[in-house]
């Protein structure tokens, strides 16, 4: 990467977001980054609000901005079929609530020249609330839950074998992406249906590149007020539990292995569960509002696994490695 000023193709999948848009999309016109190095694709996944005529405006002023619409939903289909439209030997993944600081692109493209196997690299996120959070989640969501930066996060760079990287702020060498098949499904039809980003970067760990963050690319991601509730931890924690099972099947691929986890979990896994949230608790390591959580985490875990166990099609669903193919769509879960 050292050199020439490496192009970067910026991509921002969108839904029915159309008064929040514009907000990222000036914030990335904004970079302090040579004009004629970098492009802005904005995936449009078959928005019914005033996205499309947000982007018309877009795309006629500046020549540096396009757009694709992407009528499967699914976040990796609008990712994923921006992805093969860029032109950048870097591709800079975002998403549509979040606002760059000006010198974000500039400071993350530092990070690949430090070492040819960093395949992906993010940087701090920071979160812009709607409302003052919650006591709880102030102590407790400012970490991956909320796709924001751990307060605890050392200010130096991090080079390491180990995931460490939102897809709402990753840049990933053009190459490493199509080698390891895109994003994995994850939000498809509102349904959470695997582990997309987690998922890629299984894939790229697999193929040998490392992952980087550097706390001078930063972005600030707006955290609306129903994300500090309840209701959404219980949602956020409840979706993982699909992630967990699509993750796990495809380590093993086994219905044996799926069955014999599936009865573990729902017998010495609830005593675990219990005594482990009592400690958590009395030790103030999680709140209460944790316990509803993993209740519904082992809830959707064990739909999911049903679900594999049962339907052969779905299993061949979740196997699939290559997500970058345009006749692939996920089966309805309902």
């Amino acid at each position: 990467m050292t050199g020439p000023v490496p192009f970067v193709s910026v991509i921002l999948p969108t839904y029915n977001r159309a008064k929040m848009l514009s907000t990222t999309v000036d914030s990335l016109l904004a970079q302090d980054y040579p004009p004629d190095r970098l492009e802005i694709i904005v995936a449009n996944n078959a928005s019914t609000d005033e996205t499309e005529a947000v982007l018309r405006k877009y795309c006629a002023g500046q020549s540096r901005v396009r757009s694709v619409t992407e009528m499967r939903q699914g976040v990796h289909y609008a990712r994923n079929t921006a992805a093969k439209l860029a032109r950048g030997e870097i591709l800079y993944f975002t998403d549509d609530d979040m606002r760059a600081d000006r010198n974000l692109l500039k400071e993350l493209v530092k990070v690949f020249d430090l070492d040819p196997r960093i395949g992906s690299a993010t940087g701090k996120v920071v979160g812009d609330f709607e409302a003052p959070p919650p006591e709880w989640v102030q102590r407790h969501l400012i970490n991956s839950h909320l796709s924001l930066t751990e307060l605890s996060t050392p200010e130096e760079v991090i080079i390491s074998t180990n995931d460490l990287v939102f897809s709402c702020h990753q840049a990933i060498r053009r190459t490493a992406f199509f080698q390891c098949g895109g994003f994995n499904p994850e939000n498809t039809a509102g349904v959470w249906v695997g582990d997309g980003e987690t998922g890629l970067g299984i894939k790229l760990k697999q193929a040998g590149y490392k992952f980087a963050y550097t706390p001078t690319s930063v972005t600030f991601h707006r955290i609306p007020e129903s994300r500090t509730t309840l209701g959404y931890l219980i949602r956020r924690i409840g979706n993982q539990g699909n992630c967990d099972s699509y993750t796990d099947y495809r380590q093993h691929r086994t219905r044996k292995r799926l069955l014999r986890d599936l009865l573990q979990r729902n017998t010495l896994g609830l005593l675990r569960l219990c005594r482990s949230s009592l400690s958590n608790i009395l030790s103030r390591r999680e709140s209460w509002h944790f316990v509803p959580a993993r209740i519904a985490y082992i809830y959707r875990r064990n739909i999911y696994d049903l679900k594999l166990l049962a339907d052969s099609e779905f299993r061949r669903i979740v196997e699939i490695d290559d997500w970058l193919r345009d006749d692939l769509e996920v089966p309805s879960r309902s």
